[in-house]
């Protein structure tokens, strides 16, 4: 299993996701936002380049065709407002992989490599308890602010862990409490309300350029 950035907007590469195995598998087919991924290395197709696709349009045989060996994914692009602020547009786990913390392993890579690209601060919405739990476990805390689609917007400083207050981390989750949930969601979310989880190293990995970055440690 590896952890790689693919690249930067806005040239940045496009995947091809299984729309059938992937939540928002449309959202990654421009190269207008960064991406990054984590792959199991079975696949050996390179992802297309923005102006690959521009260049050749693909056939309907290709539309059928998916970047394989890819088990999740993450886009992102600078905030519209704030260039100094990286914001996650999307998170995405393969159906067959979903629990076993590659989201968020996947989001504290994310930083890192903002961090050094020079970005400040990390910022991300989420739409849903268990996406929220993730955020949390890269480094993430609530700002405690939402967005216009009720996303809780959550952020943390590029180059490390947020400060996390509970109470903020249980108004949070007292939030989505008061949505329609399902029963077995809504277990689960009691089950949270306690401290925030742990928060995980930022794997080792790949970078844009092809360099492997090692793993850093959260003290620095």
């Amino acid at each position: 299993m590896e952890f790689a950035c693919l690249g930067w907007p806005p040239n940045a590469p496009t995947l091809r996701l299984d729309y059938r195995r992937f939540a928002y598998a449309g959202k990654f087919v421009l190269g207008s936002t960064g991406k990054a991924v984590v792959r199991d290395g079975v696949g050996d197709e390179e992802p297309r380049s923005s102006e690959t696709d521009r260049e050749e349009p693909r056939s309907s045989e290709t539309d059928r065709e998916f970047d394989d060996g890819v088990l999740a994914a993450a886009s992102f692009s600078a905030d519209r407002t704030d260039p100094d602020r990286l914001v996650v547009r999307y998170v995405t786990v393969r159906d067959d992989r979903q629990g076993e913390g590659l989201g968020a392993r996947l989001l504290a890579f994310v930083a890192g490599r903002a961090a050094a690209r020079g970005y400040d601060r990390v910022r991300i919405a989420v739409n849903n308890p268990a996406a929220y739990r993730a955020a949390y476990r890269a480094g993430f805390a609530f700002t405690g602010a939402e967005t216009g689609l009720a996303e809780l917007v959550c952020e943390r400083p590029a180059a490390r862990p947020a400060t996390r207050d509970v109470g903020r981390y249980r108004d949070g989750l007292r939030r989505y409490r008061e949505r329609d949930l399902d029963d077995e969601l809504a277990a689960r979310l009691d089950d949270w309300l306690d401290d925030p989880p742990a928060v995980v190293d930022p794997p080792p990995g790949v970078d844009a350029a092809g360099e492997r970055v090692a793993r850093r440690d959260r003290s620095e």
